[in-house]
This record gives structure tokens, sequence and C-alpha cells, in this order.
């Protein structure tokens, strides 16, 4: 048995669901979870289909035979092997955290993809990297450097067929070029609870504002700064004993599981873009473990 993902995007209409299952049933498969929905805004459908090939029939003949029911109802979508993972290329500055929390779910199977690399713009986590037998790209970026710099990573995503990027604290602006390139494949972790106290010092701006909760925002990238839809978000509690060093390290905890999960969702196809937001279908009860380990 082979397992795969099917995600589609459609226009809401009546009989979607039952083409997509009639389809699968007809080539011998068995839906294992189903996540669908109906935003009543846009007038589109998403659906998230997880299911077993009892026969064992390929990618490429799944999608063909596709082609009738998706053309029927203007479906965009695609069929995904649960076995292959995916490629992911980590960016981080110096502040480590979250890219120290990936690493070590990676390491033990918690995050099932394949981490073709680490680009960073500084030294400090390259031992950490080549411990971990990925390799690590110095690229240093200045003010007169920044196209030569976007050149050198563009080369690393196109050599490694590179998915998605993950910037794990990665301090410097994308270029526009970048980003629409890589539309939908790049996800940020922004430390405060966006929209609020943007910039880069914002848990100073939190405790000068005396919040009584702070958190951190996992979204996608898009050209225009921190405005990407959003994928994970979480508070922690704090008083008012607390300074603002506090708020810090308790925010990069809380940056570390939000980025973690966004990511989780991207690579199980649970994510999808709708405009200026995201649908994203949590796991059902009692898929997360298989999930976890791919």
């Amino acid at each position: 048995m082979k397992s795969y993902v099917l995600t589609v995007t459609c226009d809401s209409q009546r009989g979607v669901v039952a083409a997509i299952s009639t389809y699968l049933a007809e080539q011998g498969c068995n839906i294992t979870d189903s996540s669908q929905f109906d935003d009543m805004e846009t007038g589109l459908f998403f659906m998230r289909v997880a299911f077993v090939s009892e026969e064992g029939t390929d990618q490429e003949t799944l999608t063909r035979g596709f082609d009738g029911p998706a053309t029927e109802f203007g479906m965009s979508y695609q069929f995904h092997d649960s076995a292959e993972k995916m490629k992911v290329l980590l960016m981080v500055s110096r502040f480590g955290h979250c890219l120290n929390d990936l690493l070590y779910r990676w390491k033990i199977g918690a995050l099932p993809i394949e981490i073709v690399g680490v680009v960073s713009n500084h030294f400090e986590y390259q031992k950490v990297v080549v411990n971990h037998d990925i390799p690590f790209h110095h690229i240093p970026v200045t003010k007169d450097n920044k196209p030569e710099a976007e050149k050198k990573l563009l080369d690393i995503v196109t050599n490694n067929d590179v998915e998605l990027i993950v910037l794990a604290r990665y301090m410097q602006v994308l270029s526009d070029n970048l980003c629409k390139k890589m539309s939908g494949r790049i996800i940020n972790i922004h430390h405060s609870f966006l929209p609020s106290f943007k910039g880069a010092n914002p848990y100073r701006q939190a405790y000068e504002r005396g919040v009584k909760l702070i958190g951190a925002t996992a979204h996608y990238v898009t050209a225009d700064l921190d405005e990407g839809p959003i994928i994970e978000q979480d508070l922690a509690r704090i008083t008012h004993a607390q300074n603002s060093a506090d708020y810090v390290s308790i925010g990069r905890d809380v940056e570390s599981q939000v980025l973690a999960r966004a990511v989780h969702a991207h690579i199980h196809h649970r994510s999808f873009i709708n405009g200026n937001r995201t649908i994203v279908f949590p796991p059902s009860p009692g898929s997360y473990a298989s999930e976890r380990m791919g």
C-alpha cells in the first residue's frame, strides 16, 4: 500500500466531494482522513484528503486519471506522496533558538523533512549545523552586496530543488523577486503577536505598554514586510513582576513552538493560502503520530 495526500481548491459547488471520493474508490483507494472548508465570503472550497492506495497505484497514474473530475469542477489540485520528504532550506542570523528547536525535532523524527542546508549571514551556528551533517552556507549581507548575496541564495535554492524556505529568525529582508519566485513557500517567524508591535524590538514595546499577553506569529512571506498570510500564532501570559528580559525569554519559547507548528502544517499540506488569510486544517484525532513520523 502507498499513502498519499490530495489537496484541492476550487469554486464552492455541489458534487465536488462526491466526485473526489468516487474517483478514489474507483482507483482502489481508501480514505483515511478528510477535511474540507467552504469560504462563504470568497466562494472558494478547500479540501485535504489523506488516503492509501491498496493496489499501490503510483502518483503519476493517480494524477493523470484525475484530469476528468478536475476539469469538470475547475479544480486546482495536487497529489502528494506521503513517503517523500519536503526539501527545506533553513535561514538564521544571530538568534538560534528556533534553529535549534527545528534541528532537534528533525533529528528525532518529529519533523519529517529533508534539510538541504542552512544559510546564515553570520558564523555563530556553523558548528552546530555542520555537526548535524548539514551543509552550512555563509552569505554575508551588506548595503552594498545585496544583489550578489541574493544571487548566491537563489543558486542554493535552485541547485537543491528547495521546496520550502524557513526563516528561523533570519533578520534580513528578502527581495521582492525571491518572495514572488517562492510565493507560498517561505515561512517566517515574527517575534510578536502580529499585527501589533512590529519592528526590531517588539518585546521592549510590549513591556513599555504593560501588556499582559505576549506572543509570536508564523506567516508566509510576501513582498509586504510582515504582512503575509498568518499560519500559526500563540500567546504566553505574563505579569507586572516580569521585566523585558523575561519577556524575551518567554517569547523565544513561544516563537520556537509556533514556527514548528507552522512548518509541520505546511509539510503535511494542511495549510492553504486564501487571499490574505490561510485555511489550516488541524491533524485529526489519532493522526498526529503517523504524520509526525512521516
